[in-house]
């Protein structure tokens, strides 16, 4: 093989693609994309996962649609963009996002398997 042809081999490698730390059942894909198409909410923008502090415990999950900065991470997770920023990331890797309806309402659930204790209310943690 001469050398024109190695770097022929070297361009044409596709970049790899980094999975997403954070998953997002298919239900709550599926939800997210209803949100944002009934509320027009624009496809530049997408999901922002954060951690911030506060709650009884600590920390809260905080999430909205937002635009990227060029501080965040971008995955695509189902066909939704999800976005997080380097902080909010270190506690929610590993993090699996649901959306559930039930007796007591309807809404996204966590399962963040980097929780050390939550309250009793259930909507704050310690990492």
């Amino acid at each position: 093989m001469n050398t024109e042809q190695t770097l022929e081999n070297e361009v044409s490698r596709p970049f790899p693609v980094e999975a997403s730390p954070i998953r997002l059942t298919e239900v709550a894909a599926e939800k997210v994309k209803e949100i944002q198409s009934s509320e027009s909410i624009e496809s530049s923008f997408g999901l922002r996962l954060r951690v911030v502090g506060g709650g009884c415990s600590g920390f809260s999950y905080d999430l909205y649609f937002d635009e990227p900065t060029q501080m965040d991470k971008s995955y695509d997770v189902h066909g939704v963009k999800v976005i997080v920023d380097q902080m909010s990331l270190q506690y929610l890797r590993g993090t699996e996002v649901d959306y559930v309806e039930g007796l007591q309402g309807a809404g996204f659930k966590f399962h963040n398997p980097n929780v050390k204790s939550t309250c009793g209310c259930g909507s704050s943690f310690s990492a």
